[in-house]
């Protein structure tokens, strides 16, 4: 398939949508119990774990220093977007308000961010290697659909519709048909970004999982239990990967 602006862009297109088949599982549960809602913040914060983990493995292995950096303004752009939230009053999104919508706004904030990193993924390598862009636009699409589950944990037992959580997971992927024409364009000019936004994504997610989500697991959950599916959740996300990149 020959690489043209048109064709990285539907692909991309192609690996947000994906994103919200992470939420359909939730269209099997009717009822969810406070323990359930605990595992699922402990599932939401393990699949974000592994997520960071792979942000970094790959920024490292494209520059050590920059992903640092990036990492570092990923703590600091979230820490400003905390304290700015804790300040608004009536704060409302997806249907929840207050500390619950800020949780989401959060995640949402968080899993956009990345999305920008893996948009700028995709164009670069469909500029690169023939071939290259086909495999990494397929392991992106598929990646994505335990991000979107992650979002639905957050959501969905807050009181968010499934088909809502959805969208928002698509939502949060949007950025990565909007970098990936420009970032296809204009290669030498995004090639260098790539590890600061890898870092920057995953510096956010690993202060999101131990500031909200892995507090909120033990509120309605053991500690050995929360544990344990942190521990699980982040095992099937490394599996996942390890499937899709064989």
């Amino acid at each position: 398939m020959e690489a043209t602006l048109l064709t990285v862009t539907i692909a991309a297109a192609v690996t947000a949508i994906m994103t919200g088949m992470g939420a359909l599982p939730f269209l099997f549960f009717r009822s969810i119990g406070d323990r359930t809602i605990g595992w699922s913040n402990a599932a939401a914060a393990g699949l974000m774990l592994a997520a960071s983990h792979s942000l970094v493995a790959e920024g490292v292995s494209l520059a050590a220093g920059l992903t640092l950096v990036g990492i570092l303004l990923g703590l600091a752009a979230i820490l400003a977007s905390k304290n700015l939230l804790d300040r608004a009053n009536d704060f409302s999104i997806a249907e929840l308000q207050g500390a619950s919508a800020v949780r989401a706004l959060l995640i949402l904030g968080v899993m956009t961010a990345h999305s920008f990193a893996e948009g700028v993924g995709v164009g670069v390598s469909f500029a690169g290697e023939e071939g290259l862009g086909l495999f990494i636009t397929t392991a992106i699409a598929f990646h994505n659909v335990p991000e979107g589950l992650a979002i639905a944990l957050v959501l969905v037992p807050r009181g968010t519709p499934v088909w809502k959580a959805a969208l928002w997971a698509v939502f949060t992927s949007l950025p990565q048909p909007l970098m990936a024409a420009p970032a296809f364009v204009f290669v030498e000019l995004f090639r260098p970004m790539l590890p600061v936004g890898l870092g920057l994504a995953a510096g956010a997610m690993i202060w999101m999982v131990f500031a909200e989500l892995a507090p909120d697991a033990l509120k309605k959950s053991s500690s050995a239990s929360a544990a344990a599916v942190v521990v699980l959740a982040f095992a099937a996300m490394m599996l996942f990967q390890l499937f899709v990149l064989a």
